[in-house]
């Protein structure tokens, strides 16, 4: 099959299952927090997933390889971004098996209906001060600033669109935790696991990852620690067998 790419973009290789995903040379590309969350996020045979704000389809792409998921879901709401993601999943042959839909993450529910999905994963944008952005609708901006949406309305439309009993997996920034945790638990999304990720050993968290379940009982457990790097350049063992190298 050949693959045409259009300017400023490349293909790039994500060494698992053979699966290759177009991103921007000059752009924002996913990050470890996503393969990170695609480690964490437990899905099991034969389940429905929606991935809210996907990206380049990253998320999915990486969650068909890894777990015997039904069908995955996929809402971006950058056309330019919808668009690459969905040019990835043909040219990974899995169209029967992700679909991506250019649409905004406010109207998730309405989009594809409540209690729709047994899981629902999630890298929302980080930042919720954007008022300093010089171009708010530049993709990076609108990557990782909540220019076009919130954190509520992630939490609030991924409670939707879950079934009793479904989950929801986030990664996100650990200075923002008690906001995340009183927005789940206000649209009765209750957290259930937890889990720090340290860039080095000797270092504080930088990534928080997070399952809450619609209807669950008030139970968390905090897991054991993610270290990212051994020593400078060098990823520990757990990297690895996440990345599936």
């Amino acid at each position: 099959m050949k693959i045409k790419l259009k300017e400023n973009e490349r293909l790039d290789d994500l060494q698992r299952n053979n699966l290759k995903i177009i991103q921007k040379t000059d752009g924002f590309c996913f990050g470890m927090d996503a393969v990170l969350l695609s480690g964490f996020a437990l899905v099991k045979e034969g389940e429905q997933v929606l991935d809210l704000g996907t990206g380049t389809g990253i998320i999915p792409l990486l969650l068909s390889a890894k777990t015997r998921g039904k069908h995955f879901s996929a809402l971006e709401i950058q056309e330019e971004i919808a668009d690459m993601a969905a040019r990835s999943v043909s040219i990974n042959h899995l169209e029967e098996k992700i679909k991506i839909v250019k649409g905004d993450i406010k109207e998730a529910s309405r989009i594809f209906g409540a209690a729709s999905f047994d899981v629902v994963t999630t890298n929302p944008p980080y930042m919720n001060d954007a008022h300093g952005l010089k171009n708010p609708t530049e993709i990076k901006a609108i990557s990782r600033h909540e220019v076009l949406c919130a954190l509520e309305d992630v939490v609030r439309e991924g409670a939707k669109v879950l079934k009793p009993g479904g989950r929801m997996y986030m990664v996100h920034r650990p200075h923002r935790l008690i906001e995340i945790l009183e927005t789940m638990t206000k649209y009765k999304l209750e957290p259930k696991r937890m889990k720090f990720v340290h860039p080095f050993r000797d270092k504080e968290a930088n990534m928080v990852l997070i399952e809450s379940v619609r209807g669950g009982g008030a139970f968390l457990k905090l897991e054991a620690p993610i270290v990212v790097y051994k020593e400078p350049g060098v990823y520990t063992d757990e990297i690895y067998d996440i990345y599936g190298y």
